[in-house]
């Protein structure tokens, strides 16, 4: 039987631990598998992204056509991940879980690298690229997102004869990205072996793995507030019902979304869910919730919010008002784009570190040992993505007047 993959990756660092321990200083060797694997993750960023936000930008279609069901959906879905990357934001800040890393000084990263806005208004500025090609070949991410967005809303202004002709080519390259990105990931065992040796290496200390740790419980925690509170306060403001009901009705939509922590493969078992157990009509409920498993990840957007600031924190940057805006607003551009396979927030993660600036290669170490405990963390973000959408779509659906008759009591 095959082994699931965090299996493979936590089998994979326990025999990086041996291996460092047998082969000593000659277990350097082995250390560009690591170096090689997040540069495949590097160099599927842009196609990724660019590909991912077009097709979901297109993917809503006209925004006059949609009305007034578009502009609720698209406000409720930007509202809450808003909320989720604040929320990771103040937590992230207030426990500082990287702080505790203790790094040696010659690996410390200067400040000087990083990319610091003058003001908000200059971070609107940079979003706007003055040639896309350039912006790709200089990583320029929050330039990409942008052209991508405005290209994705021409997409929707054409005819439909042309948007059918333009729209099957990108979402078939889409796929081919999508497909690599699959391959990448599968490699994941063999790049964390490269980079826990790597790590091993550098010595280090305990007061790393603490950090990780710590790391861990603070994305935790951000996630069970947005999970256990936010979203249900929010159910209860706008429906003056029981959130708890919510929970019963999509259990088994959790429990999918959890086992295969992709919010796409758990989309008809979510829409079953919404429509027969809540009584959401398939008019509401077909547009909100595929539009969702694309663009609204909650749990990602903290994710990514928590974890670019960590790193920040274990390599001794200072991140001051400015640049914490910039990882607001490119987690919220890029959670957009984060496509919903498991783990692809990790891959995202990259957009936001390269928006601010931080770079080197202990970011990559420190990324593949999040990687590595990453499962369980993904498991639960799908579960905030998911209890996210359908929260939507039934407040969505009575705001426009709809009644909610469940088809099995």
């Amino acid at each position: 039987m095959k082994l699931k993959l965090h299996w493979q990756i936590l089998i994979a660092m326990a025999l990086a631990w041996l291996f460092q321990l047998l082969a000593g200083e000659s277990s350097r060797i082995v250390e560009p598998l690591g170096v090689l694997f997040i540069r495949l993750l590097k160099m599927i960023i842009i196609p990724l992204v660019v590909l991912s936000i077009m097709t979901g930008v297109a993917g809503v279609g006209d925004p006059k056509k949609l009305g007034r069901l578009g502009i609720k959906t698209l406000a409720y879905y930007l509202g809450t991940s808003l909320l989720a990357i604040l929320l990771g934001l103040a937590l992230v800040n207030l426990i500082q879980p990287g702080k505790v890393a203790d790094l040696p000084p010659d690996l410390s990263f200067s400040s000087e690298q990083l990319h610091k806005p003058d003001s908000p208004l200059d971070v609107l500025i940079r979003m706007v690229p003055v040639n896309p090609f350039a912006a790709a070949a200089e990583g320029d991410i929050l330039g990409l997102i942008f052209f991508s967005i405005v290209i994705g809303f021409g997409i929707t202004q054409v005819s439909e004869r042309i948007r059918e002709k333009i729209l099957p080519p990108i979402d078939a390259a889409f796929q081919v990205v999508m497909q690599v990105v699959h391959v990448i990931i599968r490699l994941a065992p063999i790049g964390v072996f490269g980079l826990i040796v790597r790590m091993l290496n550098q010595d280090l200390g305990t007061a790393f793995f603490k950090a990780v740790g710590l790391y861990m419980v603070t994305l935790t925690a951000g996630l069970s507030i947005h999970f256990l509170i936010v979203l249900p306060l929010i159910y209860y403001l706008f429906l003056r019902k029981n959130p708890l009901e919510q929970f019963r009705h999509m259990a088994s939509a959790l429990a999918t979304v959890f086992a295969t922590s992709s919010s796409l493969a758990a989309l008809p078992v979510t829409m079953q869910c919404v429509e027969d157990n809540i009584g959401v009509p398939n008019k509401v409920a077909g547009f909100v919730l595929p539009l969702g498993a694309t663009i609204n990840m909650d749990g990602t957007a903290l994710f990514e919010c928590v974890g670019v600031l960590f790193i920040a924190q274990v390599m001794g940057i200072p991140l001051g008002a400015d640049q914490q805006f910039l990882v607001v607003l490119t987690a919220l551009l890029a959670s957009i784009g984060a496509a919903a396979v498991p783990s692809s927030g990790l891959v995202m993660i990259f957009i936001v570190l390269d928006a601010v600036g931080i770079q080197g290669e202990m970011v990559g170490v420190i990324v593949g040992t999040m990687l590595a405990v990453d499962r369980p963390l993904d498991m639960y973000r799908g579960l905030v993505n998911i209890f996210s959408d359908s929260v939507g779509a039934v407040i969505i659906a009575k705001s426009e007047g709809e009644e909610l008759t469940p088809k099995v009591r």
